[in-house]
């Protein structure tokens, strides 16, 4: 259940954000805690997962009462949406980029947020070496968290590598980006019971954990699973997930 009152859904970035939309957020922000620390507990699971904040196209105000309420780790889809959001933020905010990231964008994300923490979407080593260039000059003592994306359900629509893949990309983004921590998986699950359950996908990344784990010569359970949105996420966790990416759920539906 979403409890978010009409204004705070229709808000315009520029308004005022009012005590009424305050309070919808603190209690869906308080409600998701919730439900991820029963789904770990259900699941026999010693700890829940971390809550990424999904902030997608809304004010900073609402990223502000997030973070007053203990929230530190925010993600974001559009690098145009960190540039504009990162400085207005407190140095301790964990930046996650979550979208689809261009090589020709990694510098506009890298100098944007010098708290970045970790982007999810790594699927092209390409990618990976442009990311490494931008940390080697912007923040050499401080290396980048990664993901390689998956795309464990094969749709067009979505980025990623095939699961085939994915093992051979963490391995020679290791190899060859010094700066680049590799520091688990992610996939986006299928959107809607029309298209089928996530589970399927979930599982697919565990699976694939395996196989990048033993290709960096590292313990699996080392190695991070990023999966589970506003829709899937309790579902997620159930399947092992140690990061979940909830945006509407907690923010209200985008305008």
């Amino acid at each position: 259940k979403v409890y978010i009152t009409q204004s705070m859904a229709e808000t315009p970035a520029q308004s005022v954000i009012g005590e009424g939309d305050a309070a919808a957020l603190a209690y869906n922000l308080e409600s998701v805690r919730a439900r991820i620390a029963a789904a770990a507990t259900a699941a026999g699971r010693p700890s829940p997962p971390s809550l990424v904040a999904v902030s997608k196209t809304k004010p900073v105000e609402l990223l502000r009462i997030a973070y007053d309420r203990g929230q530190r780790d925010f993600g974001e889809n559009y690098v145009q949406e960190v540039v504009a959001k990162a400085p207005q933020m407190p140095a301790d905010v964990r930046w996650h980029f979550i979208g689809h990231l261009q090589s020709n964008k990694a510098k506009d994300l890298v100098a944007a947020a010098p708290n970045l923490f970790c982007v999810h979407t790594v699927d092209s080593l390409k990618l990976a070496q442009e990311l490494q260039k931008r940390i080697a000059a912007a923040r050499p003592d401080n290396p980048l968290a990664i993901m390689v994306q998956v795309n464990t359900s094969a749709e067009a629509s979505k980025s990623g590598v095939a699961p085939a893949d994915c093992a051979a990309l963490a391995a020679e983004v290791a190899r060859s980006c010094p700066l680049l921590r590799v520091c688990g998986l992610m996939c986006i699950g299928k959107y809607s019971a029309d298209e089928g359950s996530a589970l399927s996908d979930f599982e697919a990344l565990v699976q694939c954990r395996a196989r990048a784990a033993e290709a960096l010569g590292v313990d699996a359970a080392s190695l991070e699973l990023s999966m589970g949105m506003s829709h899937d996420f309790e579902q997620a966790v159930a399947a092992g997930a140690t990061a979940v990416r909830v945006g509407s759920t907690i923010f209200g539906r985008r305008g």
